[in-house]
């Protein structure tokens, strides 16, 4: 614990008002929040594409992000990194009876059953309060999927919700051709919720399948870039006709 002890007072010394970085001094937890957001995205993408070093250092990087936190809240007496790790501490001592008390056996699916019910019990909060409003709105519309199908308020088969994106699409269809901006609006978003759960009803995160997306479409513009470069072209000077050519080449390698 000796280097996490480090960490901490390399935070302390960063946000000394006199001897430390003005950047750091300068920032509050609402300036650095989207950098938390960010971190967590990077530890995901070593996950699935870089080395066991790429996650060692990513994991560092989000790590700081906790410390950083924790820092500014001890500045303010709200509470400190040791107050951090007292209830992280407990909740996962107190959501694993199974483990820690009775010593039962219990398989995945009723280990996630109990710590629904465990993190449930007591709390007087909304059905959906526990699903961060800061979260990207395709992994929200995920999450609020997820939690409603723990109590049975579900499609039971992906063919379901296929019917129902066919009907949100006749909708969006309808507005499109009444011109109705506000409608078209209101069914893309409807359309776009109900593909999510198409998506989680067939086993997968659609905010991974997305960023893979994004990934191999990235990937193949770039070697569209790169052949276009080859012909002493920028992709500003081809054509369409030319951009689909070289992505056409691309994509059957």
């Amino acid at each position: 614990m000796k280097s996490f002890d480090q960490l901490v007072e390399i935070m302390k010394t960063l946000r000394d008002p006199s001897e430390g970085c003005p950047w750091d001094v300068k920032q509050n937890h609402q300036s650095i929040a989207h950098y938390a957001v960010e971190e967590a995205y990077e530890v995901v993408d070593a996950i699935e594409h870089g080395t066991t070093q790429d996650l060692c250092e990513e994991l560092g990087d989000l790590l700081l992000q906790v410390v950083f936190h924790a820092q500014m809240a001890s500045e303010q007496n709200h509470f400190s990194v040791e107050d951090v790790l007292h209830a992280i501490n407990r909740k996962m001592i107190e959501r694993h009876p199974h483990v820690f008390e009775k010593k039962k056996k219990l398989t995945p699916d009723e280990v996630k059953v109990q710590w629904d019910q465990i993190k449930n019990k007591d709390k007087k909060k909304k059905f959906l309060d526990d699903v961060p409003r800061s979260f990207p709105a395709l992994m929200k519309a995920f999450e609020i999927g997820k939690k409603c199908a723990k109590v049975g308020f579900d499609w039971e088969t992906p063919e379901q919700i296929k019917d129902k994106m066919d009907e949100e699409w006749n909708e969006l269809q309808e507005g499109l051709a009444n011109k109705d901006e506000k409608n078209v609006e209101e069914e893309l978003g409807d359309f776009l919720f109900v593909t999510a759960q198409f998506v989680r009803k067939l086993g997968y995160n659609p905010e991974i399948i997305l960023q893979k997306a994004n990934e191999k479409f990235t990937n193949r513009l770039h070697g569209v870039e790169e052949l276009a470069q080859k012909d002493q072209k920028s992709m500003q000077d081809c054509t369409v006709d030319e951009l689909e050519q070289y992505w056409s080449q691309i994509k059957m390698k």
